[in-house]
């Protein structure tokens, strides 16, 4: 795989240098799921704080192979990594900049490539991988808000709004729940196609409507159906629920959709 070929090539650049500790690899790498459209994830552990240092990131990236052009990941808040494209062959590259104290605190345990003096090893073998698990609470504090802000662009008619809004609520509440359901991690959209039931998935497509509007309120209608069953299933008995804040969001909802599909059919 070229990703491997890439990451071999890698080590033989970076292990001469006196400041780098190791290099490991994490993702898909770690289960043996590259395929031709995987990135590569690499973790560059070095003695000094390497990363907010663009140039110097910059400079790391640049001896790994025939580097094209990188950015660094604020976007996804995480500005340690540098977004990577290599060509020769053309491949997607993420590498995160840590020191070996940084390295202790880790969402996975990343593949070894290469390590001097069994820093990793060692890191690996004291400390554990704990992947951020989702705030149900934090959820529900926000679900009906968000619901009602996108109430609000529907009855305004602001429908490009209302579908980045859905949008954000697939993302960021329905399949993180769903994936939880299906015993993975709450990555997202992350693979949803491969590791959903079927009957979960489907239900997942139905919230990704079209620009019209009996679509777009079908859509987080959707949402909300999906929600209120994935709450009742995965949530514990010590999360707050805001039911009488729901109540009202749905009132105010079902008198919108009123209102606009009666404007529609007109």
């Amino acid at each position: 795989m070229i990703q491997k070929q890439f990451a071999e090539k890698a080590v033989e650049k970076l292990k001469t240098d006196p400041q780098v500790l190791g290099l490991a690899a994490g993702g898909s790498y770690i289960t043996n799921e590259l395929d031709e459209f995987s990135d590569l994830d690499l973790v560059l552990i070095t003695k000094e704080k390497i990363s907010g240092q663009k140039e110097k990131m910059l400079e790391y990236a640049s001896k790994m192979g025939q580097f094209i052009d990188g950015f660094t990941g604020e976007h996804v808040g995480e500005p340690r990594v540098l977004i990577c494209l290599f060509d020769n062959p053309l491949l997607h590259v993420d590498i995160k900049f840590v020191t070996a104290e940084e390295f202790k605190e880790r969402v996975e345990n990343p593949v070894i490539l290469w390590e001097r003096e069994n820093t990793l090893s060692q890191i690996i073998k004291t400390t554990e991988a704990s992947w951020p698990k989702l705030d149900f609470q934090w959820i529900e504090d926000r679900f009906w808000i968000w619901v009602h802000y996108i109430t609000l662009k529907i009855g305004r008619g602001e429908y490009f709004e209302a579908l980045d809004s859905i949008s954000y609520l697939r993302m960021n509440v329905i399949s993180p729940l769903l994936q939880i359901k299906n015993n993975q991690l709450p990555k997202g959209m992350r693979k949803v196609e491969f590791n959903f039931e079927k009957a979960d998935f489907n239900n997942l497509k139905k919230t990704v409507p079209e620009y019209e509007i009996s679509s777009i309120i079908r859509s987080l209608e959707k949402e909300i159906e999906l929600y209120n069953e994935l709450r009742k299933k995965l949530y514990p008995g010590d999360v707050v629920l805001k039911n009488e804040l729901q109540k009202k969001v749905m009132e105010y909802f079902t008198k919108i959709k009123t209102k606009v599909q009666a404007t529609d059919e007109k």
